[in-house]
């Protein structure tokens, strides 16, 4: 290894940089191009750590107009050593990528974070859990490739032991194969685990405005990086103290990403995660009398056969359901064929559900 590469290590290490990325990065590095890493992204410019100091850069270069090719935080790219302005060359594969969908109606995803290891989700217990927001959160975490954590925040607010115990209960039902901690950032309690698991690789905060993800980055950075701002009473919302997406090396190993509020969590081709994050419909419906059941009406669905019995909580199908056909809806808006096929599957389902209705009204009256 040459001076200049053992450079590379000792600095960029702490930031994830490894023997893998190294190899990737080698055509760039006999281009003259450093390597580095995005610690942060701002009206097409970027922060980049590298192993001569932290640099600016211009991100226009890298097919500025696909918004799932744009540099983004967490990104190892290939930037070049001068120049006014510099730009960035291009960007290594990325392990993982968090998607979500934008609000615009092309369908459209936007990329929040990539190559990140654990999706942390801050959940407040400020007020009423959103179990279907954890869903959606879950269903994104799960098809980056990234593995959740659900983090219960402010667990000072519930002081009752027995409540605390129930209302993490819903969440575990809720996310299954997810581990969930409770945590109080005032109090201090419950840090040592979360601490040892963003120890290594990169983790990402993500949550909505006033979830406290970021008093739980000041804790885990060891000092106030983040503006914290109270939430407000009525909800538990606050305004958005983070504005844009910072990578942050954290003293004891690992790095976090800190992302603002999200007020939405639109799915963006996500069938696998919301496969993901109700795995016991997934297998339940391995019994289903039909490879294609619906999980409406259909004879033989081990699926509403579990609904009935107890086993599983209707709700739980509910959300399962809205979730598919919104990814759905969402894949099939680049896709017009596709587009007709589900309406014409929804329009039949439903036609069935109704007549089902009416025959078991018909057996009542």
């Amino acid at each position: 290894m040459s001076s200049s590469s053992a450079a590379d290590f000792s600095v960029l290490a702490p930031y994830g940089w490894d023997e893998t990325w190294a190899k990737e990065f080698a055509p760039y590095a006999a281009d003259g191009l450093l390597a580095g890493r995005v610690v942060r992204v701002d009206r097409g410019q970027c922060d980049i750590v590298t192993a001569g100091g932290t640099l600016r850069a211009d991100t226009a270069f890298v097919t500025p107009h696909d918004p799932l090719r744009v540099v983004c935080t967490g990104d190892w790219v290939a930037v070049e050593p001068g120049g006014n302005p510099r730009y960035v060359r291009a960007y290594l594969p990325r392990r993982t990528a968090f998607v979500r969908s934008t609000s615009s109606k092309r369908s459209e995803g936007q990329i929040l974070a990539a190559n990140v290891d654990h999706a942390i989700v801050a959940v407040s217990l400020a007020v009423e859990l959103d179990l279907g927001r954890i869903e959606r959160f879950l269903a994104l975490a799960w098809e980056s490739g990234a593995q959740p954590v659900v983090v219960l925040t402010k667990a000072d607010l519930v002081p009752d032991p027995v409540t605390l115990a129930h209302l993490v209960q819903d969440v575990e039902t809720t996310a299954p194969g997810v581990p969930v901690l409770t945590v109080s950032a005032i109090a201090k309690d419950g840090l040592d685990v979360l601490v040892s698991l963003v120890g290594s690789g990169t983790s990402v905060l993500l949550g909505q405005s006033g979830a406290g993800k970021s008093t739980l980055a000041n804790v885990l950075v060891g000092e106030d990086v983040m503006d914290v701002r109270a939430a407000r009473d009525v909800d538990g919302k606050g305004r958005h103290t983070t504005t844009t997406r910072n990578l942050l090396a954290l003293p004891g190993g690992g790095v976090l990403i800190d992302t603002p509020g999200l007020r939405g969590v639109g799915l963006f081709d996500a069938e696998t995660g919301v496969g993901q994050v109700f795995s016991e419909i997934e297998q339940l419906a391995a019994d289903c009398r039909f490879s294609d059941c619906g999980h409406e009406s259909e004879p033989g669905c081990a699926v509403l056969r579990a609904v009935e019995t107890g086993e599983l909580p209707v709700r739980r199908l509910e959300s399962y359901r809205k979730l598919m056909r919104e990814n759905q809806w969402i894949v099939a808006k680049t896709d017009a064929r596709l587009r007709s096929e589900i309406k014409k599957d929804w329009k039949k389902r439903g036609a069935e559900g109704k007549a089902a209705m009416e025959a078991k009204r018909g057996r009542w009256h």
